[in-house]
């Protein structure tokens, strides 16, 4: 599974994070964000449409649509059910890995400390989501977390901006980072958002 979140991770260097209120909205973003490079989209479970937009967008050609906030193994069966192809969560606990190997799904749990790290990898998984990324200490404690997790690869997210990706990016531990920036919340400009995912694209050309 981990192997399966790499190839997701390395697919391009940004993985939107969407909170998206509007099931109209679903496929055109899907279709945006696809357009400029971005394929691997992160659907957070934070609305009441959230569910159906991941339903939506999964049928969009050339998405690959996951579950973002995904807090407990209810969660992460409803997301399944409703089309989502990996999950992501802001944490990591032994009942919500347990159920994600369980279910076979690549999963990507949240770390903010060394202690999370080493639960990652006791169950399993050494591909995690750094969060809150800048609220955890930003580019310094990434790469104090990382120096004693060598086989570790991180996608760093929460605070970051289309200013500060590259130098995430920048950093070996780095696969990819998670960014809200490109397709802010009940934004509807499709061609702007698709410009912006195109920049974010070519971030780690």
């Amino acid at each position: 599974m981990s192997d399966d979140m790499q190839a997701l991770m390395t697919l391009a260097p940004v993985i939107p994070v969407l909170v998206v209120d509007d099931v109209a909205h679903a496929r055109p973003l899907a279709e945006a964000l696809v357009a400029g490079g971005l394929p691997v989209l992160e659907v957070t479970l934070r609305t009441p449409a959230a569910l159906a937009v991941i339903a939506e967008m999964a049928q969009v050609p050339g998405a690959i649509v996951g579950a973002g906030t995904v807090l407990s193994a209810a969660d992460l069966s409803a997301a399944l059910a409703a089309g989502a192809r990996f999950a992501v969560s802001p944490g990591i606990t032994a009942a919500l890995g347990s159920a994600a190997r369980a279910r076979g799904v690549p999963f990507l749990p949240g770390v903010s400390t060394a202690s999370d790290i080493i639960r990652a990898l006791e169950l399993g998984f050494n591909r995690v989501k750094f969060f809150p990324a800048e609220a955890a200490g930003g580019l310094p404690a990434l790469r104090a977390l990382a120096a004693p997790f060598a086989g570790v690869q991180f996608c760093p997210t929460g605070g970051i901006t289309a200013d500060s990706a590259a130098s995430w990016l920048a950093e070996p531990a780095v696969a990819c980072v998670g960014g809200s920036w490109i397709a802010k919340r009940g934004e509807s400009d499709w061609a702007t958002i698709e410009a912006r995912a195109r920049a974010a694209a070519a971030l780690r050309g």
